[in-house]
């Protein structure tokens, strides 16, 4: 693959898609959009085929010099791929989820897709900062048309409150990268990475990222815009912007905020700690309350999301290895909950859960589904949801006990209010004749179904496949974060065997060596 452009190319071939989409007829411009999304779903495969564990860090390196200081500077690392893979993974699926539901200016919508494609990976690939920033904001002008336009009944509403809050944040962090490149005298991304900042600027540049990422992540208290947005947006809207879009912000702290502000990201990382608890407990118990089936995932997101950030200032492999795989777990479990939730509101026009149940009765391969994701939510062993759970709250722990109880205890309110949702939509009485009437999975719900189910059970039984690509590059954060890290509550040891003792017998407890103590 040396000297191939494939990274280019990734981004290439849904922008030509969009266009066409714009010119094509309705029938047309879905088939584009679905050809489109698997083409670059498939270069995505071999974007990971051809990736070097354990090479370089930074891999498809591509340069080109445009004007000034702004260069067309793309390469991956192993968490970019991931988050890529992540990306192209899901698009496809969410074109198939609009094939019936969106009847009116298709093309428009599918090239609103097709661009948001092209931003989100433009993101992960970017290695020149002004790059980025462009692909970063560009994601908000998608996803306003495709709330604004293909939205509910307050669609408007939503749209303009959803593009509002992330683009205020983020004229915030424009400033701190001016600031940065006036500094450094680059806009080079893997260069600024082991640039020193002076300490006291570090302070304002974090809090100014911070500012920007938080809203996007979003982290309490700013996190009133998510369920807005993913009540009004349309059921692959609401897939997307779960499974990608919020990752752009927790990407933006492992890739910016930690590693280039170490010693800020150390004195702050109480404020993380503390809206991170604060925000698991109190969406959770929001959560729980909700009547809106999608308002109640809305909010499990922002406790999801919370457990990331907690696992990423744990400054430990452990705590950012699980902050990364519940961030693809998230992607992948939340957008199947919320497509969930698309299939019975295409029967009944309804997200009211009490309008609901006894599904399991006349929907009983729908019911098996929506059981599957829902255990992956909760961390069932065996789903991609306990690896990232496990693996953050132990590295959470290592930095402090009373951040991982209060996490854990948002898990077990997870569980609360992910099964009371399942047990009133699925189980109970079929009681209601307009439930009675709703047809089981059809081909292309199956289609959805299968890809995002085998995600799930694959991550959750080789997490490996995931980790390993990545495991390098966490390990470069963690090093760079070391002088940094402030002493942590829970020192957790590896034991030492005795010395052997007479006649050659084995020492005692010499078999419990390397237990922890």
């Amino acid at each position: 693959m040396s000297g191939f452009p494939i990274l280019s190319l990734m981004l290439a071939v849904p922008l030509v898609g969009a266009i066409a989409c714009l010119f094509a007829g309705d029938k047309t411009a879905r088939f584009v959009a679905l050809g489109a999304t698997l083409a670059t779903f498939v270069l995505g495969c071999i974007l990971w085929a051809n990736f070097d564990i354990g090479g370089a860090q930074w891999q498809f390196v591509e340069r080109a010099d445009l004007f000034g200081r702004f260069q067309w500077a793309l390469g991956i690392d192993g968490m970019a791929l991931m988050l890529i893979m992540l990306s192209v993974f899901l698009m496809p699926l969410c074109i198939l989820a609009s094939w019936d539901a969106i009847k009116q200016r298709v093309g428009l919508y599918m090239a609103m897709f097709l661009i948001m494609e092209v931003v989100m990976i433009g993101v992960f690939m970017a290695q020149d900062l002004l790059l980025f920033y462009i692909f970063f904001e560009a994601g908000l002008i998608p996803m306003y048309f495709i709330i604004g336009i293909w939205g509910g009944a307050n669609r408007k509403y939503a749209a303009f409150k959803f593009f509002l809050y992330t683009l205020l944040g983020s004229v915030l962090m424009l400033i701190a990268m001016i600031a940065m490149i006036g500094e450094a005298g680059t806009t080079d991304i893997p260069t600024l990475l082991n640039y020193n900042f002076p300490p006291e600027m570090q302070t304002w540049l974090w809090l100014a990222f911070f500012a920007s990422l938080a809203v996007k992540m979003p982290m309490w208290p700013v996190h009133t815009w998510l369920p807005d947005a993913h009540v009004q947006a349309p059921t692959a809207g609401s897939m997307i912007l779960a499974g990608v879009l919020l990752k752009l912000g927790a990407y933006g702290f492992l890739r910016f905020m930690m590693p280039m502000f170490p010693d800020a990201s150390g004195q702050l990382m109480w404020i993380v700690f503390a809206l991170s608890m604060i925000a698991v407990v109190y969406t959770s118990l929001v959560a729980l309350v909700q009547s809106d089936m999608k308002k109640l995932i809305a909010y499990s997101s922002v406790a999801h999301m919370a457990i990331v950030t907690a696992g990423l200032f744990a400054f430990n492999q452990q705590g950012i290895e699980g902050a990364l795989i519940i961030m693809l777990s998230h992607g992948v479990v939340s957008a199947a909950l919320f497509f969930c939730v698309g299939v019975i509101y295409d029967r009944l026009h309804t997200r009211e859960i009490d309008r609901y149940g006894g599904l399991a009765k006349n929907m009983p391969v729908y019911a098996l589904f929506f059981m599957l994701f829902t255990m992956a939510s909760i961390g069932l062993p065996g789903t991609s949801g306990f690896v990232g759970e496990f693996l953050s709250l132990a590295g959470i722990y290592e930095a402090s006990s009373w951040v991982a109880f209060v996490c854990t205890t948002g898990i077990i309110l997870g569980a609360a209010y992910m099964l009371y949702l399942y047990r009133r939509v699925v189980f109970g009485e079929l009681a209601k004749d307009d439930v009675k009437a709703m047809p089981d999975l059809n081909a292309r719900e199956w289609t959805i179904m299968v890809p995002l189910a085998a995600v799930a059970l694959w991550m959750g039984v080789y997490p490996e496949s995931f980790l390993a690509p990545m495991r390098g590059d966490v390990t470069t954060v963690v090093a760079r974060l070391a002088p940094a890290k402030p002493a942590g509550d829970a020192h957790l040891t590896a034991g030492k065997a005795k010395p052997a003792a007479a006649h050659g017998e084995p020492a005692h407890g010499s078999s419990h060596a390397g237990g922890v103590q």
